[in-house]
């Protein structure tokens, strides 16, 4: 049985999930993080991602983590949704171009064609 003090932690950490749920964010990045993309540098990706954003100071980007993909001869895989536009899928991910995909997709709008691997 949990204490009334545990209770209250477990829907306060509730509350704070569904807030960035909510939240009005201009992109979301998603990091395939599996067991293949994990082995293949999925980790380094995603700290590159977000330490790009960071340095840039864009507040308006949530980066967030799913499981395996079915792209496992792609690995790492990330997907960048913006509203209203096809959900673009790169592949095939490392640290540059990580960085990459920050400086030309988020920042100036523009798809790096040569790493997408799908579009939706």
């Amino acid at each position: 049985m949990k204490t009334l003090a545990e209770l209250r932690k477990i829907r306060e950490k509730a509350q704070q999930d569904m807030k960035l749920r909510d939240s009005d964010y201009r992109y979301k990045i998603v990091v395939g993080m599996g067991t293949s993309g994990i082995a293949m540098g999925a980790r380094d990706v995603m700290k590159a991602i977000i330490d790009e954003i960071a340095q840039r100071g864009i507040k308006d980007v949530l980066v967030t983590q799913t499981g395996e993909k079915g792209l496992s001869s792609l690995e790492p895989v990330i997907d960048v949704i913006e509203k209203g536009k096809p959900e673009v899928t790169y592949g095939n991910m490392d640290i540059a171009k990580a960085r990459k995909i920050v400086a030309e997709h988020i920042v100036n709008g523009h798809v790096v064609n040569d790493y997408v691997v799908s579009t939706k």
